[in-house]
């Protein structure tokens, strides 16, 4: 039988043959960049952003399940794969690191600025954008829909905290928990679960009907 420590074994040996081929693949040119740039790209199922610092340099706000692991800043150090940044994001475990716009990027293609076109704050001066993100390195706790990179590069920017990325997606879950063809499934699963326990009572019955009235209102 495969042992945890065995499976992670198997997760950063994958990854460390993932980022060789993004090396060997990613060249950036730098005079693209200035200081302070708001820096985007895919990774996994979201976008992830970061700020760039100048001379190869840009900040970012990244989970990393591998520091639970070793204390080797080296290892650490090297780019963070999409296996570690998974389990990270799972373990709640992130920091603002600097890392070479090879290493952020990932070996897809950087959108430079493009959330000025969103945001209808006008973005700070370079250098304060830059200062900021600087400020804020080291380790942080990690949320998925509360702070995330988004919000680590919107408040360095534009001195508000905020993501787009959490806004769609929320409203997204809230069309599907508050659509009336769920209330009218939630009604029939919840009688038709009493009905063949033979628990119908009023007490049950009650909160059973509360719930998807609820969503019914709600849609």
């Amino acid at each position: 039988m495969i042992t945890f420590l065995q499976l992670l074994s198997l997760f950063f040996i994958a990854s460390k043959v993932d980022e060789e081929d993004k090396d060997k693949d990613s060249k950036y040119d730098l005079s693209l960049y200035k200081r302070g740039d708001l820096l985007e790209v895919p990774r996994t199922l979201f976008t992830h952003f970061g700020i760039y610092l100048g001379n190869n340099r840009v900040a970012h706000f990244i989970p990393d399940i591998l520091p639970v692991f070793t204390k080797n800043k080296a290892a650490i150090g090297k780019m963070v794969t999409n296996n570690r940044l998974i389990l990270g994001v799972i373990a709640k475990l992130a920091s603002v690191r600097v890392d070479s716009l090879v290493d952020f990027a990932y070996g897809s293609e950087i959108l430079v600025n493009h959330m000025d076109k969103l945001c209808s704050q006008p973005p700070l001066e370079g250098d304060e954008v830059a200062r900021r993100a600087e400020k804020l390195m080291g380790s942080m706790t990690y949320s998925l829909l509360w702070y995330n990179c988004e919000h680590y590069v919107m408040y360095c920017r534009y001195g508000m905290a905020i993501s787009y990325q959490t806004y769609q997606f929320c409203l997204t879950v809230r069309k599907i928990i508050c659509s009336r063809m769920n209330a009218y499934l939630t009604a029939l699963c919840g009688t038709g679960t009493m009905l063949y326990l033979g628990s119908l009572t009023l007490l049950n019955t009650v909160p059973t009907l509360l719930v998807p009235f609820t969503i019914w209102m709600a849609s």
